[in-house]
């Protein structure tokens, strides 16, 4: 396999991840919306703050990452 062709692999496996991370972050802040708006602000409520956080910055290394990844693709 050519040096190009398994970046852009590495490329779109980041990509999938990405949307992966954005698929549970939005599932876990309906959830956590669900449980503000009925006014049961109790453990669960601050898991889940607490994990769209670890979540977004995990994108935003994995965003950085991707672009790294991209610039590379430029140089070959």
């Amino acid at each position: 396999m050519a040096k190009i062709d398994e970046l852009k692999e590495h490329i779109g496996a980041l990509k999938n991840y990405m949307n992966i991370i954005i698929a549970i972050i939005l599932a876990i802040g309906a959830g956590i919306s669900r449980l503000y708006i009925a006014g049961h602000i109790n453990i669960l409520f601050w898991i889940g703050s607490a994990m769209i956080i670890f979540l977004l910055i995990i994108f935003a290394i994995i965003a950085k990452a991707l672009h790294k990844n991209i610039a590379k693709l430029k140089d070959l």
